[in-house]
């Protein structure tokens, strides 16, 4: 029997639903397996069926990739690791929410006619059923809560009539994303169409890479735009709609829920670095291109440090308890082209800089490729989100990451004229400064506690020497 599993690593069966069922005699088909959609994460009741990587009667060899699949968490890879034959497809590529289950292949023995499943269908493979709602099970120190909706479930049918949907072409490829979705064309071509009334989708660009110009929008709505007939034409729509991928319903419920049922309060800071960026630019100076760390990496220890000490942050709030964990493992926010992912470095209290700065660019690279395990981004004890980079945002607050209970947004550095006493008398020094804001769950974490993570978080960073103990 065939055992499917994610890439490089075996899916345990008391985490995942069984997904092949043994075919012997449906109709008059030989035997087969048929290929249901897994459950990739614990929240997952459906999926997006991506790009099918094999074709019917192609051969499976162990470790191929058979299809993408995107859950409510990434796109991932779903893989078999015994040899077969690809029989026949039963979603194609774009089939939105497919519930946990439900057939999508067939596979038969080496040898075996692939032909002979031309007919097969979905009902003789058992027919689809609708998604459930995830198990509600106590949340482990390793995952989210399972009672959290994952918002992939299909929504019910209702009874009143309702226009008819717009038909949308599939490109039969990965799916796309939201960046994906917008239109290879300038903004002056952009606002030229809207402003004439020209479909930009429908236009064959000139431009470089093929972009549409704002000379291609001129030349369609002088030859291609037909009079107006009984009155003005209609205004051209001035806004786009874009589809609601899985993972944005899951931001979307996660962070109201936290929102709606998370007490915040907020304690800002401002720090100083200069001297963490002195160590920074003299331990990058020695490693002979070995690493290159970067001032988060220095905040993630520092928040591991402050987590330690004031334990009561590295806590999160359960169902009649409150659970405080031993290990430190610190989300990391990361932009990706589908939404913020928060993966996980473990245990930071017992890694150094260099570990933890390979363990972030690993992660991040992951994290935007779609390739994260699950145990690699659901869990942890406390978040940090770095807009530093972003030289416009000097603070701002971020919503705390259930079941977590804290949550550090980070500014960007800037030099401050700080007044200093010398026996010359009063001068000025300019100091390298950032502004953090932690959000905390007061449910767990009192403010005055909060104010003492800040305290020894900040302590800390301006004696960055601390964080090489």
């Amino acid at each position: 029997m065939f055992t499917a599993v994610l890439r490089r690593r075996a899916l345990q069966s008391s985490s995942l639903s069984f997904q092949l069922a043994r075919c012997y005699a449906s109709k008059s088909f030989p035997p087969h397996t048929v290929v249901t959609m897994p459950a990739l994460s614990p929240t997952m009741t459906a999926g997006n069926i991506g790009t099918w990587q094999k074709k019917p009667g192609d051969a499976i060899s162990p470790g191929d990739v058979l299809v993408e699949i995107e859950t409510d968490k990434a796109q991932m890879d779903f893989e078999f690791q015994e040899e077969g034959v690809l029989a026949k497809i039963l979603k194609d590529s774009g089939e939105k929410d497919v519930a946990v289950g439900n057939p999508i292949a067939v596979m038969i023995e080496e040898g075996g006619d692939p032909s002979v499943f031309e007919s097969f269908t979905l009902e003789d493979a058992g027919g689809e059923k609708s998604a459930t709602p995830p198990p509600k099970e106590e949340a482990s120190e390793s995952s989210e809560p399972a009672g959290t909706s994952s918002g992939t479930a299909p929504p019910a049918p209702k009874t009143e009539s309702q226009p008819a949907p717009e038909e949308t072409e599939s490109s039969g490829g990965k799916l796309q994303s939201a960046l994906d979705r917008i239109p290879n064309a300038s903004a002056a071509a952009i606002r030229l169409a809207i402003e004439t009334g020209v479909k930009i989708t429908g236009l064959k660009g000139t431009g470089t890479g093929g972009q549409v110009t704002e000379a291609d929008v001129k030349k369609a709505s002088s030859g291609g735009a037909a009079p107006a007939t009984g009155g003005s034409a209609a205004p051209a729509a001035s806004y786009v709609d874009t589809p609601i991928s899985s993972m944005r319903k899951t931001i979307a419920n996660r962070l109201t829920e936290s929102m709606n049922q998370n007490p915040h309060y907020f304690v800002a800071a401002t720090v100083s670095v200069s001297k963490l960026l002195k160590l920074r630019q003299a331990l990058n100076s020695q490693a002979d291109g070995k690493f290159k760390l970067s001032v988060n990496d220095f905040l993630i220890k520092a928040c591991g440090i402050a987590c330690k000490k004031v334990p009561t942050v590295n806590s999160s709030w359960r169902d009649g308890f409150i659970r405080q964990f031993n290990n430190v493992d610190i989300s990391v926010a990361v932009a990706t082209p589908v939404g913020l992912m928060t993966p996980i470095v473990k245990s930071v209290e017992g890694l150094g800089l260099q570990s933890i700065s390979e363990q972030v660019k690993d992660l991040g690279k992951r994290a935007r490729d779609g390739k994260l395990k699950p145990e690699e981004y659901q869990g942890g004890t406390f978040t940090i989100s770095n807009m530093g980079m972003n030289s416009a945002i000097d603070r701002f607050t971020a919503v705390i990451n259930p079941p977590q209970a804290g949550i550090l947004a980070v500014g960007t550095t800037k030099k401050v004229a700080v007044p200093v006493e010398t026996e010359e008398g009063a001068s000025i020094e300019w100091d390298d400064q950032i502004v953090v804001t932690a959000s905390f769950d007061h449910k767990v974490v009192d403010g005055a506690v909060g104010g003492e993570w800040i305290k020894e978080f900040k302590k800390v960073v301006e004696n960055p020497l601390e964080l090489m103990l």
